[in-house]
């Protein structure tokens, strides 16, 4: 029987099926066959030795911060809750809540300070690179009213930053118009750039600001397929945490061609498998329309909406070397996302 005879047996949404079944099965040999290529490079430690104090990540133990996002039982976000609506608990025992800031507090909005990283590896075309732009503008725009900065980063084979935090709109512009000029690369180092982007929030933006808790966020654009990194998702999870960054993810229908003319649902891609958004209380999402606009200003509410909590561990706790879960509560009916799971207390 000829394969000509069975493609034209077989559906064309069933081949779409078996291809990426066979992609998604490959991915982890491909990303293995990377990786032997890049044994011998220095591994990216979750925190750098005391010779590289421009990469340290410190957390302070003292006052551990934590985000939390609230849903109601439509997926719609709940603004209105109170300090007393929330209970906080370390290792299962409950702890007072220090400190709770929403989007304003007494008529000032809330800092924020995102990265957005985008993925030029090949697989997005210059329309979408063009729409990704769009977008990205339709977001800073939702944070006008806040103290915000941005950053812009491009990765393929490589990582690199294209824009350092400004608030400047005119240099931001500037970066999204360069973006359709950088050159493409074959493999996508997703998990390297997240990394990268977690370790500039760490350096160049503070957790307070005026009095109150900054806001981290990453927001990723990509197909969804990580190729080639050096840093693991463990060791990227790991690093987000303790900056207390979100990392919210955007799957470009790039990611598979070939379910583009049919009508399924996607089916959950290696980045999605591998925690990054659910650890890190961001939120996934695919952009199944030309119009990315909407999705983008959602993003952008939500990362501006995130309630600020934060609460002292015991002295006993705060330099034990030990990781400590966290745990928050909120009303009946209604869905809660952390930024992180717990911290890691130092250790003296």
């Amino acid at each position: 029987m000829s394969p000509a005879f069975i493609r034209s047996r077989w559906p064309r949404q069933v081949w779409s099926v078996v291809l990426t079944f066979f992609l998604i099965v490959l991915a982890p040999f491909l990303a293995q066959a990377q990786e032997d290529a890049t044994q011998k490079q220095r591994p990216r430690r979750v925190l750098p030795s005391e010779s590289e104090p421009q990469d340290v990540i410190k957390v302070d133990t003292d006052l551990v911060p934590i985000d939390v996002t609230v849903t109601d039982s439509k997926g719609r976000l709940v603004r209105n809750l109170k300090k007393e609506d929330f209970k906080l608990f370390e290792d299962g025992i409950e702890r007072p809540i220090a400190s709770f800031n929403v989007e304003k507090i007494e008529g000032a909005p809330r800092p924020v300070a995102i990265v957005f990283a985008l993925d030029l590896s090949g697989s997005m075309t210059p329309e979408e690179i063009a729409r990704v732009s769009d977008a990205m503008r339709e977001f800073s725009k939702r944070l006008a009213e806040h103290p915000a900065v941005f950053a812009v980063m491009i990765f393929g084979m490589r990582v690199k930053t294209i824009q350092s935090f400004t608030g400047d709109r005119e240099k931001l512009e500037r970066a999204f118009e360069r973006l359709a000029h950088e050159p493409n690369g074959m493999s996508t180092h997703t998990y390297d750039a997240v990394d990268d982007a977690v370790r500039m929030l760490a350096r160049h933006a503070p957790l307070t600001r005026a009095h109150q808790s900054v806001k981290r966020a990453v927001v990723v654009i990509t197909d969804g397929f990580p190729v080639g990194d050096v840093v693991s998702p463990e060791t990227v999870i790991e690093r987000a945490n303790a900056a207390d960054t979100s990392v919210y993810v955007v799957t470009m229908p790039s990611y598979t061609h070939m379910l583009a003319s049919t009508n399924m649902t996607p089916l959950p891609t290696p980045l999605d498998v591998s925690g990054l958004v659910e650890k890190t209380g961001g939120r996934s999402v695919y952009a199944n329309e030309r119009d990315l606009g909407p999705l983008f200003r959602a993003i952008a509410e939500e990362v501006a909406t995130a309630y600020a909590l934060s609460f002292y561990p015991p002295i006993e706790k705060r330099n034990d070397g030990k990781f400590h879960t966290i745990r928050i509560e909120g009303p009946n009916g209604l869905t809660l996302r952390q930024s992180r799971p717990g911290y890691q207390a130092g250790k003296q």
